[in-house]
């Protein structure tokens, strides 16, 4: 057996010992340290026995392995240091060291550098410098060793001061990476705000600053209060414990605790219950380690802020007779008046909300916020007082900017509302949020409080708009803050939490009218969304139902901006113009509709003469004649008139006349984005299995369709229209790709075969979910069959769902396509190959057809 060989055999055995000793109650202490002094003999050997041993270089172990702290599938950091270049010999002899320990399946990261290289390199990268503070002889020359830790002195490398800098920005940095927030739904153990790294940011300073990196010198120093010393490291071990179990669960070096990991680390660290509640109770408890580990750490950085600190320290400014202004930190002067007074937590946040000089919370005065905030015998909002405050904050032109955004953070917003603290940490089991329940509705809030500053004004101008007029922009505060306030107790979270509007409304003497706004929007925060995205709000009648539920102008206002606010905060990744195009049509269709007023009814033929209208004269510029617009709009159907702008029947227009192949296919793909999207136009005889064979194509190019207008003429010419995107939801712009993709539409409707269906696995992320195929047939008085459509999204779900539609004789008139998270909830318009709405029985056969094929 060869050494790599042995030496993976020797670490797989120790990892299969690692895995049977792990349970709820083993010592994580002694596991991750005694797999960092197995690696280390294991290193040893192997560095001896190729004649590396010698006083000309020193193996040395760097990073957490430095700390002699080493996971299951960590890195193994080595600085191979020299004093001088190395020969012919060693370098031979090094590069079969590592290439062993490559093949060992071993991730290693190393450098070999010379002393004077090495010590360079740390002076101009704070990166390098952490490495090497943590630097840990393995073998070979001691004195090169010591000459290392000499040279990384603070007199001679990163003073202390400049460190501590360095390391704060950095964490700034980092955090803002993982959206300044620890409720993540796949959070990140080490760089997620309160995980690993925040920890050992303050080992750093620590360290460079005493040369300890032990947590008890944090106490001892009295930077810490004992009790604080003891649940900063009940939180390390905690997460220690987690990750532990994650590497082992990934087979891999990991620190992102996955969808589909998850249940198998739950398991691992004894969790109880099914997979879901299991799940829930390691997260919940996660969730809680990273908050606590998140306060822990500001109050370090401030203390240490004023230790090293070499500015005096700004003069106070008295607030009240509790509350002093120092610098630009809030400071409460008796802290033990908070504990006797728990209204005073709630004036705390209204300073910082009066006081715009005001930045953050003193160290001194979060202590009293965490101590008070742990005593506290019934929830706040039992309190006239702290009611009267609360009301007072959401009121105030800033209340919902920094002030809200604290008391989220330290949990001030669970410690006053007992629904707030029932969503804490809870999970939402999809793809769709990024974010927990608690999380996701503060972003909410944030969104809507944003609206009405000026620097967001260009980024969403109607709701920026909407909000600056409103009399009483707190309604949509409140609104935001109960939307999805009762998810997870079971029944229509809307509802419920309606319900828990009225009541608070109640309780905090809003007015019954004001009460009764809030709570309509709770329970119809949805509606604005569905309708935009799931309904054909080109048809009249959808508008004017959405307009009858709105039933005026005010319910409008709000409603959008609550649409807008939420949908933005589902997922950083799910705003786009193709959503906030559909909401601003939306939107003012039914102002319209309610300015009309209601009871009149809607006639479509000045709509259809205006677009009409508009469109030729947009086309007279490019000498294009009433007469050559009049012979082919005589086949066009009344529908296609009302269902595009001017600007796209102009467009269609233009290249159906200047089309050479009078009986080939036209494919265009428009050069201004629509809808967020590129507009594909589709002019070709009508035939089956047309939109399937498009969707085909269109998927093999990996792009995704997010709507779709499929019409007919007269004289059985295709008319189809859809907005296509990237996989990123990003327009075709690169002209190879708009050609290529034209083209390859082109093809394939030249030929008389469908396109072969394209296989491709289910990506990771969707595996841990199991949405069913649901078929809703929605009631029409014309003559057509509405269909709502919801399944687990795939490759090539959209092509296999039009296989479906023409082996059962129904063809496609409209679609919307939406992509939520893991699920597909698409909109249909469907009729039959006579033109007429499907039967009951032929509903039936569809929706079987569609369960069957797709489950």
């Amino acid at each position: 057996m060869n050494a790599a060989l042995a030496l993976r055999e020797r670490l797989k055995a120790h990892l299969e010992s690692l895995k049977a000793r792990l349970s709820p109650d083993a010592d994580i202490i002694t596991l991750i340290h005694e797999r960092a002094a197995v690696m280390d003999r294991l290193l040893v050997e192997r560095w001896q026995a190729l004649g590396l041993d010698s006083n000309r270089l020193a193996l040395i172990a760097v990073g957490g392995y430095g700390r002699g702290e080493l996971h299951p599938y960590s890195d193994v950091d080595l600085l191979i240091l020299s004093e001088k270049e190395l020969s012919s010999s060693e370098k031979e002899a090094i590069s079969q060291f590592i290439t062993e320990l490559w093949d060992a399946r071993l991730e290693v990261g190393h450098a070999a550098r010379t002393l004077e290289d090495c010590l360079e390199k740390a002076r101009d990268d704070i990166t390098i410098a952490t490495n090497l503070l943590e630097a840990r002889l393995l073998c070979g020359s001691q004195s090169l060793f010591d000459a290392l830790k000499r040279g990384m002195s603070p007199a001679h490398c990163w003073p202390v001061a400049e460190f501590f800098k360095a390391k704060v920005e950095e964490q700034r940095l980092r955090h803002g990476r993982y959206d300044s927030t620890a409720y993540n739904l796949e959070p990140n153990l080490k760089g997620n705000p309160g995980g690993l790294r925040d920890i050992q940011t303050v080992v750093w300073v620590l360290l460079r600053h005493l040369s300890r990196q032990d947590l008890s010198t944090l106490a001892e120093h009295g930077w810490l209060e004992q009790d604080e010393l003891d649940e900063l490291i009940a939180c390390r071990d905690l997460l220690w414990r987690v990750r532990f179990a994650l590497h082992l669960a990934a087979g891999r070096s990991e620190d992102r605790l996955l969808f589909d990991l998850q249940p198998e680390v739950a398991r691992c660290l004894g969790f109880e219950g099914n997979n879901r509640q299991a799940i829930e109770a390691m997260m919940q408890q996660v969730y809680q380690t990273l908050t606590r580990v998140t306060e822990l750490n500001s109050i370090l950085l401030e203390v240490l802020a004023e230790e090293l600190s070499p500015e005096p320290q700004p003069p106070s400014r008295q607030l009240d007779s509790l509350f002093e202004a120092r610098g630009s930190l809030l400071v409460c002067s008796a802290p033990e008046h908070m504990d006797e007074h728990p209204h005073y937590l709630l004036d705390l946040f209204l300073h910082l909300a009066r006081d715009s000089n005001l930045t953050g919370i003193a160290s001194g005065t979060l202590r009293a916020l965490r101590k008070v905030r742990r005593e506290l015998k019934a929830p706040l909002s039992d309190d006239h007082l702290c009611r009267e405050r609360f009301i007072a904050l959401v009121r105030h032109p800033r209340g919902m900017g920094l002030p809200f955004k604290l008391m989220h953070r330290h949990g001030i917003m669970a410690a006053y509302l007992p629904a707030w603290n029932h969503i804490v940490g809870q999970m939402q089991f999809d793809l769709f949020h990024a974010f927990t329940v608690d999380e996701h509705t503060y972003r909410v809030v944030r969104n809507t409080y944003r609206f009405s500053q000026t620097d967001r004004a260009k980024e969403f101008p109607l709701a920026s708009l909407l909000v600056n007029q409103m009399r009483k922009p707190e309604l949509l505060y409140l609104a935001a803050l109960f939307h999805d306030i009762a998810k997870g107790r079971g029944g229509d979270h809307s509802e419920l939490g309606a319900a828990d509007a009225l009541a608070f409304g109640q309780l905090h003497g809003l007015s019954d009218t004001e009460t009764r706004l809030i709570a309509w929007l709770v329970e119809h925060h949805l509606v604005m969304s569905v309708t935009a995205q799931r309904r054909d709000i080109s048809d009249p009648e959808v508008i004017r139902q959405f307009a009858g539920l709105v039933r005026d102008e005010t319910h409008l206002n709000y409603l959008y901006c609550l649409t807008v606010a939420d949908i933005r905060a589902t997922n950083d990744k799910l705003w786009n113009d193709w959503k906030g195009s559909l909401l601003r049509e939306l939107y003012f269709a039914a102002q319209k509709a309610l300015r009309r007023g209601l009871e009149k009814p809607i006639d479509v033929r000045p709509a259809i003469r205006e677009a009409k209208d508009q469109a030729a004269r947009l086309l007279a510029k490019r000498t294009i004649t009433p007469n050559q617009l009049k012979a082919i709009w005589k086949t066009f159907r009344a529908d296609y008139f009302l269902r595009h702008t001017p600007e796209q029947i102009a467009w269609h227009a233009e290249a159906i006349l200047k089309h050479q192949q009078k009986d080939g296919p036209l494919v265009k793909l428009s050069k201004h984005t629509t809808r967020g999207g590129t507009e594909l136009f589709v002019y070709t005889r009508d035939r089956s299995f047309l939109f399937t064979t498009i969707a085909s194509v269109l998927d093999g190019k990996n792009l995704s369709i997010f709507d779709a207008q499929i019409m007919t003429s007269k004289d059985g010419w295709a008319l189809d229209s859809m907005v296509i995107v990237e996989r990123d939801g990003n327009p075709v712009e690169s002209p190879s790709r708009v050609q290529g993709t034209r083209r390859a539409i082109e093809k394939a409707l030249l030929q008389s075969q469908l396109p072969e269906a394209i296989r491709r696995p289910l990506p990771r992320q969707l595996k841990p979910f199991n949405v069913r195929t649901d078929v809703t047939f929605l009631p029409s008085s014309r003559k057509q069959t509405l269909v709502e459509f919801v399944a687990l999204d795939r490759p090539g779900l959209l092509a296999q769902v039009g296989r479906i539609f023409a082996s059962c004789g129904v063809s496609l008139k409209a679609a919307k396509i939406t992509t939520i998270g893991e699920r597909a909830e698409d909109f249909f318009i469907l009729i039959t190959a006579d033109g007429d709405a499907l039967t009951a029985d032929e509903q039936q056969h569809l929706r079987t057809a569609l369960v069957e094929g797709l489950d």
